[in-house]
């Protein structure tokens, strides 16, 4: 089954979250949904957007890299199973560039969420520069050299979210996409079923071509995926029909 995580950021309060829950359910409906949704609302968040009748799951955007103590502001693993989530994002471009996280806090990071029993969204992906310099394989195969510690047998997901197509509208070609799959899925070949899924500039008018020319297993979706029928359009559950081009 493909998945599309919601990665909502710095975005929505409760009233918002429970308003774009609501929203997603009426497009649902009652039945269950041919593809696994995720939303990954901000910790304050989480409550609002649960969806009580199962349809998607929820994924902490963050965890800390220890499991208890004195860590003002940080949230641990266990506190965000208990909150109800399923995955947590790991290695988002964001946190690697903007506050430092290195390899180093990444591992202790996946061996805090595997502890508590969820399921990591381990994100990689190379800059502009280091694209332009022929570099995209050597950063893949790196990043995710930081799993070396991470049992094989455990379910995983990887977003591959080139660093110059992330919040730009510049997404990967297809043909990008793909390549960044195939080299993932080769350094990934000692795991049992990986999932890799692509996230940069994803929209509901590039969606189905990207999904369907890079092979790739799901989308991890950022700007677009703020407002639910969007969201829901680029998982190929509803369509964009009455509403304004680019929502």
């Amino acid at each position: 089954m493909k998945l599309f995580v919601a990665n909502w950021k710095m975005h929505m309060t409760r009233p918002e979250a429970r308003a774009y829950a609501e929203a997603l359910s009426e497009i649902l409906g009652d039945g269950a949904p041919r593809r696994e949704l995720v939303l990954a609302p901000p910790y304050t968040a989480l409550e609002a957007a649960r969806d009580l009748k199962g349809r998607w799951s929820l994924a902490g955007q963050n965890v800390a890299a220890e499991a208890r103590g004195a860590f003002t502001g940080e949230v641990s693993a266990a506190m965000l199973s208990d909150a109800g989530c399923r995955y947590v994002i790991v290695g988002h471009s964001e946190r690697r560039r903007i506050f430092g996280e290195g390899e180093e806090t990444l591992a202790k990071k996946l061996a805090r969420v595997r502890e508590a029993g969820l399921v990591p969204i381990y994100c990689v992906g190379e800059t502009g520069e280091e694209r332009a310099a022929g570099q995209t394989s050597k950063i893949l195969a790196r990043q995710t050299a930081t799993l070396a510690a991470d049992s094989s047998d455990s379910p995983l997901v990887v977003a591959y979210e080139p660093v110059w197509a992330i919040g730009t509208g510049v997404a990967a070609t297809p043909r990008d996409a793909g390549e960044a799959r195939a080299r993932l899925a080769e350094l990934l070949s000692a795991r049992r079923s990986p999932r890799v899924l692509y996230g940069g500039s994803v929209t509901p008018e590039n969606a189905e071509e990207l999904l369907e020319v890079s092979r790739v297993d799901g989308f991890l979706i950022g700007r677009a995926s703020l407002n639910a029928r969007s969201f829901a359009a680029i998982a190929g559950l509803s369509s964009l029909d009455g509403y304004p081009a680019g929502v």
